[in-house]
Order: C-alpha cells, then sequence, then structure tokens
C-alpha cells in the first residue's frame, strides 16, 4: 500500500493566492497510510480548518510549496525520502512559508533528532486527537513544545480514537443538559414577566403547556422529540410585549384598530424568536400558528386545514379552552362543562377534528391538571 501511494503523480493544487491567504489555519497532513490521513483529516476539519493531504514526502513538498499551509502534521517514516528530511526542507526554503512542523513517529525518533530537523512538535503513535490538536494550536500560536514525545501506550490510533471520542461524547451531553437548563430557565423567567405584565392570564402559560403536552402525547407523542415544542407552548404569547396594556386590559370589545393590532402578536412573537436556535422547528410554527383556524378564517396567514402545523392545531384548542375556563378582562369565564361543549361545536370549524376527537377522550384528565394546578397555585 506504501509504495503504490509513493508511485502515484504528483498533483499540483490549483488555487489563487488571495483564496489561499483567505484561510486562516491550513493544516497540511502527510503519511503514507491513507487510513490514517483520513482519521487525521476527520480530527482538523472538525476544527474548522483547511485540510490538505499527501502520501509521500514529495508530494508534501510540492503541495507546500504551492498551498503554503500554516502547520504540516509529518508522519516521520515515510517511504523512500524521511520525514525529517522533509521537514528541514520546510523549515530552511522561504517558499514553503516556514510552517509550524509535527511530527509523527511509531518508531525511535527522539527529540533531539527532531529538534535538529527544525520540528515544533513530536507526538508518538498511536496518539490521542485531542492532543494533536491541542499540539496544532499551541504550534501555531507559537509556544515552544517539548520534543521528548512520551512512550505510547500499548493501543492501536483507532483504540486512541475510541477513547477520546467517548470522552467527548460524554463532555457533549453534559453541555447539551446545561444549556438546556439554562433555556428552560430563561423561557420559565419570560413566561413570569409576560403574565406579571398580563395579570388577568394568571398560570394560563403553565396551565396551555400542560394540556397541549397532555393532547400532543395522545395525538402524535413523537412531535415531543422535538424539544422546541415545549418552549413553544411555553411562550406563545411572547409577541404581546409589543402590543399596549390599554389593549392587552382593555375590558369589552376591541375596535377594529385594537383587533388588528392585537392579532399581529403571533408574527412579532415569531420574528423575536426566529434567531433562537432551541425554538428553530415546531417551537416557532407554534407561536406563529396558534391562532390559526381550521376553516381558514385565523390569523395571522389565514391557514386551513392540514396547512397548519400540527402542534400549532393542538395547542389552539388547549389555549381556547384555558381562555374560556379564566376570568378575562373582555369576558366572564365559562364553566368547565360549558368550555368541553363550545369546543365540540367548533369541531371542524375553528379545531382539527382529530384534535377534537382526543380532547374529547381526554378532557377529564385535563380537568384534574386545571384542578392540580389551582391547588399549588
Amino acid at each position: 500500500m506504501a509504495e503504490a501511494e509513493h508511485a502515484r503523480p504528483i498533483l499540483r493544487p490549483q488555487r489563487l493566492p488571495a483564496v489561499v491567504e483567505s484561510v486562516r489555519r491550513r493544516i497540511l497532513l502527510v503519511d503514507d497510510d491513507p487510513d490514517l490521513r483520513l482519521l487525521l483529516r476527520t480530527t482538523v476539519a472538525a476544527d474548522e480548518c483547511a485540510v490538505e493531504e499527501a502520501g509521500s514526502a514529495e508530494e508534501a513538498a510540492e503541495l507546500a510549496r504551492f498551498w503554503r499551509p500554516s502547520a504540516v502534521v509529518l508522519d516521520v517514516g515515510l517511504p523512500g525520502r524521511s520525514g525529517l528530511d522533509l521537514c528541514r526542507e520546510l523549515k530552511l526554503r522561504d517558499v514553503y512559508g516556514s510552517p509550524g512542523v509535527v511530527l509523527l513517529t511509531g518508531g525511535d525518533t527522539n527529540g533531539p533528532e527532531a529538534r535538529l530537523a527544525g520540528a515544533d512538535a513530536l507526538l508518538r503513535k498511536p496518539f490521542s486527537p485531542l492532543d494533536l490538536m491541542a499540539t496544532i494550536d499551541r504550534v501555531l500560536e507559537g509556544s515552544s513544545e517539548r520534543l521528548d514525545a512520551a512512550e505510547a501506550e500499548g493501543a492501536d490510533q483507532l483504540l486512541a480514537y475510541a477513547r477520546d471520542l467517548s470522552r467527548l461524547a460524554q463532555v457533549e451531553r453534559a453541555q447539551r443538559r446545561l444549556l438546556q437548563h439554562a433555556y428552560r430557565q430563561t423561557v420559565t423567567a419570560l413566561t413570569d414577566a409576560l403574565e406579571v405584565r398580563n395579570k388577568a392570564t394568571g398560570r394560563h402559560a403553565l396551565r396551555v403547556h400542560r394540556y397541549a403536552l397532555e393532547l400532543t402525547e395522545a395525538l402524535e407523542p413523537s412531535l415531543l422529540d422535538d424539544p422546541s415544542l415545549e418552549y413553544g407552548f411555553l411562550l406563545h404569547d411572547i409577541g404581546k410585549i409589543g402590543v399596549p396594556d390599554s389593549i392587552l386590559d382593555k375590558e369589552g370589545p376591541l375596535s377594529p384598530a385594537e383587533l388588528l393590532l392585537m392579532q399581529q402578536h403571533p408574527v412579532i412573537g415569531a420574528e423575536l424568536l426566529s434567531d433562537v436556535p432551541l425554538l428553530d422547528g415546531e417551537g416557532l410554527q407554534v407561536v406563529r400558528s396558534h391562532h390559526e383556524r381550521w376553516d381558514g378564517r385565523g390569523y395571522p396567514d389565514g391557514l386551513e386545514g392540514d396547512e397548519i402545523p400540527l402542534g400549532a392545531r393542538i395547542f389552539a384548542l388547549a389555549d381556547a379552552l384555558d381562555a374560556m375556563t379564566s376570568e378575562r378582562p373582555y369576558h366572564r369565564k365559562l364553566s368547565w362543562e360549558s368550555a368541553v361543549d363550545e369546543i365540540l361545536r367548533e369541531n371542524g370549524s375553528q379545531f382539527d377534528p382529530q384534535v377534537v376527537q382526543v380532547f374529547a377522550l381526554r378532557e377529564q384528565r385535563l380537568r384534574r391538571t386545571q384542578h392540580d394546578l389551582a391547588r399549588t397555585a
């Protein structure tokens, strides 16, 4: 395999110097083992580096002369001309731009030899990919490296990568949990702030969140695989921060102009949250579309039937249920039984028939949820 790599023709990269100079970190990987080069490429590409690779010293020299890499990760034991010889050339000739050089060795190469060749760092195979990236960072920052590479453990390179992958996965999971916890705290704070401003709604966001979760679990539980959905349930009325208090607290019917402004709150909310990554998905659709109607006479977009996202159709019923069974400045609350009758009457007009069917089966559970939340208020 090594001989075949050595024998292949040298390819000169076709790049304009202006494009090359625009890339901050350019890493040239030099090893005669294509499998190891693939692992190396995967490692450095994950750090948003531009990457080229070569299987021989000759090919690497040609690439480096025209591409002028920031750093070269170079195997000592190349077929033909050695990595130590190439390292000396890269450091002595100005045409290469004096890149940082990280030597990789699986043999007897030691620190003094690497230092004499001009290397900036020495890693012994099998090496940790995390150690490799840390070493490249230090070399590019100009930090001096000790060139007395520790003896490698009795393991191959794939095992070294597997250990680091496991470690990174654990860190990523912990960071994701912390991030989700922080998002939930922020969402709760925003919801509380909105309800303090609009006192008439009481614990509306918490109640509709619970109602909508219950209905979603019964109708289409896979929707809950998207974490944005619950945040959309909680933040559905965030756009009301753009509606004056005089409209929110007005007793009696709104004027046409006031009604038009009130009907903009889903649009305002969706625009406010459009750049929040954790809301991108079903959650943002709930914020924008929770006042759409099955018959197309809702707002803000006049969507009809299945044009309305399912999460928003589910939430529309939960929202209406809570509105009817709560005191508001513009109406007296209905009894639970009267609200249920009204929802059943609006089957196929205001509400999706599938959602109404699930509601009819689950309404007693929703009523218990209302009682439980009232007791803990």
